[in-house]
């Protein structure tokens, strides 16, 4: 039986590959779609894979996966920070939800130390790359057998 899985991506990870890549590595946006889609496939997930820099799609998207009983998995990048509207959406989830950072955002400055995300998730991957979007499909399946 094919489940529903959504990988979400906030603003700014369009430009994945050419922003900061000391930090976010060389992988672009398209190398994790086509990872995701990958592990997805394995795991028996229908995927639905997006990236918007505009809060109220990201909204648009949970209220879907809300319809759909989709499991979530999100990289809310700067929405982590300040999105109340992006949380809000998210407690209306049923199914799990894995919050994903590229980077350990614990080690880093102040501002982009505490998710307000997090309070809504499940489990929380940060600091593996781009690898952790396969960590958190995985937490995804785990969650939802």
């Amino acid at each position: 039986m094919t489940r529903k899985l959504y990988v979400l991506n906030g603003p700014n990870l369009d430009m994945l590959g050419q922003r900061e890549p000391e930090l976010y590595g060389s992988a672009t946006l398209d190398d994790v779609r086509t990872d995701c889609e990958r592990v997805a496939g394995e795991l028996d997930f229908d995927v639905f894979f997006a990236q918007s820099n505009a809060e109220h799609q990201i909204v648009e998207w949970l209220h879907d996966a809300y319809r759909e009983n989709a499991a979530v998995v999100i990289n809310p990048a700067g929405f982590s920070f300040g999105s109340v509207p992006v949380l809000d959406a998210l407690l209306m989830l049923d199914a799990p939800i894995v919050e994903i950072h590229i980077t350990n955002i614990h080690a880093r400055d102040a501002a982009h130390q505490h998710s307000l995300i997090s309070s809504a998730a499940r489990t929380v991957i940060a600091g593996a790359g781009v690898f952790g979007y396969e960590l958190a499909i995985r937490a995804a399946d785990r969650l939802t057998s």
